[in-house]
């Protein structure tokens, strides 16, 4: 069943990451970078939640499968309009590091021995390939924080907070500069993206539009309606 709260993630993680990119047009608006930081540990709690509502079980259903797809095709689509937008940046898009993310997410939820695997091989990849993944190793783990903590609660808490505060110091600037103002706000509002994303995902009395599968086209088209702004 659809959840109004979820679709509210979703929602509030789309605007901040248009936001963030709005940096490209002003770049002046260094604000717009933290309220970005938001956006990816939203997503990573959209892919948590869309995974735990499956008991473990089969990896090839229809579901798990168009799932899957879906983040491996955008991946590859999502990376030339990402290149042609920030031809400087040193990593993909961020797609490579949330389909990696739901891989290993899916190996912790589901019992299958395919599944646990392919969860593995997606760490490793994450491991070996961090330097060049948006948010690094940090990232991919960050979805399946997520999920244990919303199953184990208490100080498992801490484990999304840390890894979201992790994946933002892959930025050279700030994990040369720790201590710097600009650097404790992205960090803290890194951290704070996670009870964030828990109270807007109890507000499923609210009525918000549902983010359909058009929410993975929206991610290259954003990136090209930027870049021809510029």
């Amino acid at each position: 069943m659809r959840s109004a709260g979820l679709d509210l993630v979703k929602w509030v993680a789309i605007v901040t990451m248009v936001a963030d990119h709005l940096r490209f047009i002003w770049p002046r608006a260094e604000g717009l970078f933290i309220l970005g930081r938001l956006a990816f540990p939203l997503f990573c709690l959209a892919i948590a939640v869309n995974v735990g509502r499956r008991h473990g079980g089969a990896l090839s259903t229809g579901v798990n499968l168009r799932y899957l797809g879906a983040m491996l095709v955008f991946s590859v689509v999502s990376e030339w309009p990402y290149r042609w937008l920030d031809s400087g940046s040193q990593t993909f898009s961020v797609m490579p590091t949330l389909a990696l993310g739901l891989l290993v997410v899916l190996g912790v939820q589901q019992h299958q021995v395919a599944a646990r695997v392919l969860g593995l091989v997606a760490l490793a990849a994450a491991a070996l390939f961090s330097e060049r993944l948006m948010y690094g190793l940090a990232g991919v783990l960050l979805p399946a924080a997520w999920l244990m903590a919303r199953r184990l609660g208490a100080l498992t808490w801490l484990l999304p907070c840390l890894l979201a505060m992790a994946g933002n110091l892959t930025n050279g600037w700030l994990r040369e500069h720790p201590l710097a103002p600009f650097t404790l706000l992205t960090l803290a509002a890194a951290a704070l993206a996670v009870p964030f994303g828990c109270l807007l995902l109890r507000r499923d009395e609210w009525r918000v539009p549902a983010v359909g599968r058009w929410g993975y086209l929206f991610y290259p088209v954003h990136l090209l309606v930027i870049n021809a702004l510029i």
